[in-house]
Order: structure tokens, then C-alpha cells, then sequence
């Protein structure tokens, strides 16, 4: 499908590109977030009577994000949560988490879907996170995750977890992820076990039975 660029987006393209994309993608995020317009006859028109308009908004947008940047970029926020000796998190930091500390600590509005993040923190220490605060402006915030403020302050002096408590705490991580894959697999098995054996159970109680009914016909006989 071909698209027109409403903003910035990646590596596609430019404010005003056209550009060639998956149909699915420009169904599901492009379109319905407002980041572009098909490239129909109808919406080329009304693009170019509406770019001055909306490359005057993007300008005013980009402004307010760079001035925001200034405020965190290079910055960091400081996440209390509870953990383990190893380090590893009882739960994670989110992006959720990530967005509300930067916007409270810089009083700056970030939301969830600004914040960069692959997969959810899981161990203390300090993890450098890119935000996404316009499709030109990026910064990055360390976030200090710790058990308790006295070690925030520590993490930030340098005194922070070594690579092998680090290393030690995703294996703890991966041990109790694996030992409930564990427990569930037992627990089906029980199951499978308790149904085979009322199963037999009533195979035997059949046959007790059936005994039962012919052994008069065989008394008869005799």
C-alpha cells in the first residue's frame, strides 16, 4: 500500500514522503495513529493544500519535545522496587513505570508507547533507555532501579551490581521460570494419572460385576 507521511516514522521516510508499505502496517498502526493518509488522488490534493499547515504543527511539536529533551535527556530516575540478594526483581519495571518517572521527576508528559523499551527490567542496577519524545527527537534516561534509596545513590556513584551478581540474578530468573513450567508439566501429569486411575478403577469394578452375574448360571449348569 502506498502512504503519506504525516511525520517522520523511522527510517521510512520524511513529513510528506510517499512511500511503499505493508498493508497490514498501514492498517493497523499508520492509518489509525494518524501517521499517514493512503495515496489516493483525493488525499494527494488535500495534503498539498494542508502541508503548510501541518508542517507548521510538526514545527510547534518539535519545538515543545526538544524543549522537554533538554530537561531529561542524559538524566535519570530512580525506581524503588523490591528484589532478591542476587538482584533480581520480585516483578519488573515497565514502560508504564519508566513514563511516569520521567514525567514526574522533569514535569514533562511522556507516555508508555515514548519509551523504548524491548522487554521489561528485571534487575536492578542502571539501564540507559531511549525515549521517544517526537519522530525527531530522541533522549536517553538512565533509570536507577534499586531496593532502597541509599543504594540508588550507590548505583549512581558507580558502585553499581557486577556482571556476575547481574548474570547470576537472569539465571535465578530463568531457574524459577523453569521450575513452573515444571510444576505445571507434574501437575498435568497428576491429573492424566488420577484419570487413568479411576478409569481402571471402574474397568475392574466391571468386570467384578460381570464375574458376579455369571457364576449363578454356572451353579445352575451343575
Amino acid at each position: 500500500m502506498k502512504v503519506i507521511l504525516l511525520e517522520r516514522v523511522g527510517k521510512l521516510g520524511d513529513l510528506g514522503d510517499v512511500v511503499t508499505v505493508r498493508d497490514g502496517y498501514a492498517r493497523n498502526y499508520l492509518l489509525p495513529q494518524g501517521k499517514a493518509l493512503r495515496a489516493n488522488a483525493a488525499n494527494l490534493e488535500r495534503f498539498e493544500k494542508e502541508k503548510a499547515e501541518i508542517e507548521k504543527r510538526n514545527a510547534e511539536a518539535r519545538a515543545a519535545a526538544e524543549a522537554d529533551a533538554a530537561k531529561a535527556d542524559g538524566q535519570s530516575v530512580v525506581l524503588i522496587r523490591a528484589a532478591g540478594e542476587a538482584g533480581q526483581l520480585y516483578g519488573s519495571a515497565t514502560t508504564r513505570d519508566i513514563a511516569a518517572a520521567i514525567s514526574e521527576t522533569f514535569g514533562v508528559n511522556v507516555s508508555r508507547g515514548q519509551v523504548a523499551l524491548e522487554k521489561p527490567i528485571k534487575v536492578i542496577g542502571l539501564h540507559d533507555v531511549e525515549v521517544r519524545l517526537h519522530p525527531e527527537v530522541a533522549i536517553t534516561v538512565t533509570v536507577n532501579v534499586a531496593r532502597t534509596e541509599e543504594e540508588a545513590e550507590l548505583q549512581a556513584k558507580g558502585e553499581i551490581l557486577t556482571d556476575e551478581a547481574r548474570a547470576e540474578a537472569e539465571r535465578e530468573q530463568m531457574l524459577q521460570e523453569l521450575a513452573g513450567e515444571e510444576e505445571a508439566a507434574e501437575e498435568q501429569e497428576s491429573e492424566s494419572g488420577d484419570d487413568a486411575g479411576a478409569d481402571d478403577a471402574e474397568e475392574a469394578a466391571a468386570d467384578a460385576e460381570s464375574t458376579k452375574d455369571e457364576t449363578p448360571a454356572q451353579e445352575d449348569d451343575k
